[in-house]
């Protein structure tokens, strides 16, 4: 029974759902993985990097358990998981992916190559000196907002005060709901001058500013090939960039050169120096090119070091541009500039982000130096008071002597009230009456240690008060000037890019296109072979006559193609899957040849194959398809000559799957058996050439249940004899009838 103060909202149940699905992807998109344009910090780096500093893991500081800074950031930031905030604090650490890296490790934190950093139980890290002088010094003068963290128990900043444009520096990388994040890094000297030119020139272009930052820098290295794209690419925020290694060539002994690939396009750390590695290996194997002898991956703490060692006599020039070419050696960064401004995911390109950067310096300075000059003002205040209670200390001294308590005395020196306390003389009294010290200056008297009376401490208060007046001056100069606030902007960026600037990585030209005049194939005949295991292979068409009976009963399939040509595999999933009988090994009858999954999409273990054939016969026949729920449909070849690996031969309707497929010549008659034993025998013209994408027409009524198990094609005169329940009959005696209908049992 409902309660009085019960009441049921009756709403639309898409309108509920389109609203709390665009609350849950703008959560994902402004509190987890887009950067804030203003520090280039997601969420769970910026409460990281505040623990740290919160932690006290400085970087003049012992190194600390990672765990201990992930279970702190996870209690008491963000609950979320250890895994993401770990990874976070990993990728902070390695330089092969930041530019500026924020947190120094100590231990096991992975590799360029792809290998995983080690348990936090094992690594240690803290912060680098960077991030603590640049990113968190000024937390402590209210410069940034706090906020409640997730159970409102403790407070963390909405965004950290950093002085250089992140964002830039150490590019992002995320994936929210319905968009994705990808900046390059950038050389932070170069970021620097373009941030300080801006500031003299707000009305700076992006032309204009790309004479300062003329383009990424990549911590690994590497040539941007595609210079006179960058324009566009900064002006829009997206495009793609061009990259490519760096590949030396050595003079060896012999006349063998060799190739040193020193660096690498920034998409290949991780696993994609491995992929590299058998991209090349894939060029010896498949005989793109027989000038590789070997390749060693020499890699180490000091750089990257891949070795190709080449034949005598080889063209390097020409094999270096077949490895752009045909390897990920030539790669593309997708660039997507996409940033949370003014708390929405904006797209920048090169100037807005900066000029967003500079509206936050110009805010933190503001508050900055507003909280300094409140500091000094207070002090001004207090050193005031002191230096006027030194001018009359009998007088005060007296004041304390004659009062009672402390409150007779604070009244006293504020308000000149003098009721309360015995003095010695009226005139004193007199004097007292006319004391009017603010509440800081009295604090400050009644705290104040007799040591400072002595003539040299009365002196270091009047200089320690003039330098007071000289910051309020100054920093009154700074606040009221925005030309004094820019001063002081550039000063601290200056400062930053001569203790933390370094050399440019990366270079910026504009690379020709590779092309490459590859070796036109002989074009041959080979006979293709596939045993029941999977395994396929090419063997020459003399080999296979002198050993045709072997050959034929130890394989599945044998079929005689070119090596230019492709093998077609229908599957009972409707899927057709092409392999390139180029990529199949050939050789000897006893080579044990390669599992067709591995050069094909074709899954063994996921998949059945119905029909194999090679492409070039398949074009010019038409084939019967009937599938498991008994429909039919006749396609012509060339539908299946496409350019994908692998595509749709047929449609199905859910839960049916493809029976039988087989090139017709028009002249047959179809026999269909179920799994109950009944046969229908129609004619082939009953059945529709239609399209692969066709479900096709029912050939055979089907009781609940049953399903077709066989299909046969009989040409004229042709008998073909089945076994039903341990009789033998001939099929091609079963009278001709329509389509659709039932057909006869046989018992």
């Amino acid at each position: 029974m409902m309660r009085q103060d019960e009441q049921i909202i009756r709403t639309e149940y898409s309108e509920l759902m389109q609203k709390s699905f665009i609350d849950y992807a703008m959560s994902v998109i402004i509190s987890r993985a887009l950067p804030d344009v203003r520090d280039g910090l997601k969420p769970v780096q910026r409460r990281t990097l505040y623990d740290m500093y919160e932690l006290g893991i400085r970087y003049d500081k012992p190194f600390r358990k990672c765990a201990r800074i992930v279970g702190d950031t996870m209690g008491k930031y963000h609950p979320h998981g250890d895994s993401s905030i770990y990874d976070a604090l990993v990728v902070m650490a390695q330089d092969f992916k930041k530019e500026l890296p924020l947190v120094e490790g100590h231990g096991n934190f992975g590799s360029i190559e792809g290998d995983g950093a080690a348990a936090m139980r094992y690594t240690e890290a803290r912060l680098q000196k960077i991030t603590q002088e640049v990113f968190l010094g000024d937390l402590d003068k209210n410069v940034v907002d706090f906020m409640p963290n997730f159970d409102e128990t403790e407070k963390e900043p909405e965004v950290l005060p950093v002085r250089v444009p992140n964002l830039l520096i150490n590019g992002s990388e995320g994936i929210a709901v319905g968009m994705v994040t990808s900046t390059p890094p950038h050389n932070l000297s170069e970021v620097i001058d373009g941030v300080i030119a801006y500031i003299k020139n707000p009305d700076i272009n992006t032309e204009q500013m790309m004479k300062y930052i003329p383009g990424p820098d990549f911590p690994t290295g590497g040539i941007i090939a595609n210079r006179d794209e960058l324009p566009a690419i900064y002006s829009t925020g997206t495009g793609k960039i061009k990259i490519r290694g760096k590949a030396e060539i050595e003079k060896g002994k012999n006349g063998k050169d060799r190739i040193v690939i020193t660096e690498i396009p920034y998409p290949m750390i991780g696993a994609n120096i491995g992929k590299f590695l058998n991209d090349v290996y894939s060029l010896v194997e498949t005989k793109k090119t027989n000038d590789i002898v070997d390749i060693t991956n020499q890699s180490s703490k000091e750089g990257i070091r891949i070795v190709i060692e080449l034949r005598k006599g080889a063209d390097a020039e020409k094999l270096i541009n077949l490895l752009y070419k045909k390897t990920k050696l030539e790669d593309t960064f997708g660039v997507n500039m996409l940033a949370v401004a003014d708390g929405k995911p904006e797209t920048l390109g090169l100037v807005p982000i900066i000029r967003h950067h500079v509206r936050f310096q110009y805010e933190l300075a503001t508050r900055k130096y507003t909280t300094l000059l409140h500091k000094e003002q207070e002090k001004k205040e207090i050193q005031e008071g002191l230096i006027k209670a030194c001018d009359v200390i009998d007088l005060i001294i007296e004041i304390l002597r004659g009062s009672k308590n402390v409150k007779d005395a604070r009244a006293c020196l504020q308000e000149g009230v003098t009721d309360a306390i015995q003095f010695k003389s009226a005139q004193s009294k007199k004097d007292a009456a006319m004391l009017r010290f603010t509440e800081r200056q009295t604090t400050a008297i009644l705290e104040m240690r007799l040591q400072k009376l002595i003539g040299l401490e009365i002196e270091a208060l009047r200089k320690e008060h003039e330098e007071t007046l000289r910051r309020i001056a100054e920093y009154e100069e700074i606040l009221g000037n925005r030309g004094a606030m820019a001063k002081v902007i550039i000063r601290q960026l200056a400062s930053c890019k001569k203790e933390y600037g370094r050399e440019r990585k990366t270079r910026i030209e504009n690379l020709a296109d590779v092309v490459i005049e590859e070796k036109k194939i002989e074009e041959t005949d080979v006979v293709f072979l596939m045993d029941r295991f999977g395994y396929a292979k090419t063997i020459d068409p003399g080999t296979y006559e002198r050993n045709k009976e072997t050959a034929d009963a130890e394989n599945r399939y044998v079929l005689t193609c070119k090596n230019t040509d492709k093998i077609c595999i229908f599957t009972n999933r409707g899927q057709l899957h092409l392999v390139k009988v180029l990529d199949l090994p050939f050789g000897r009858l006893r080579d044990k040849g390669t599992p067709i999954d591995n050069v094909s999409n074709y899954n063994s273990s996921e998949e059945t194959m119905v029909f194999l054939s090679n492409l070039e016969a398949v074009k010019t026949s038409r084939f019967l398809f009937a599938t498991k729920f008994s429909m039919l449909k006749i396609v012509v070849g060339n539908e299946f000559d496409v350019a994908k690996r692998t595509t749709a031969a047929t449609k199905l309707k859910e839960g049916d799957e493809l029976l039988f497929v087989s090139s017709v010549q028009g002249e047959e008659t179809v026999v269909m058996r179920t799994g109950r034993d009944f046969f229908l025998r129609i004619e082939l013209s009953a059945v529709s050439e239609q399209k692969k994408a066709a479900v096709g027409v029912r050939g055979m009524k089907l009781d609940t249940e049953d399903t077709l198990v066989n299909v046969y094609l009989l040409a004229q005169g042709e008998k073909e004899e089945v076994e039903v329940k341990g009789k033998v009959f001939d099929i091609s005696r079963i009278r001709i009838g329509n389509r659709d209908t039932k057909g006869t049992k046989k018992a």
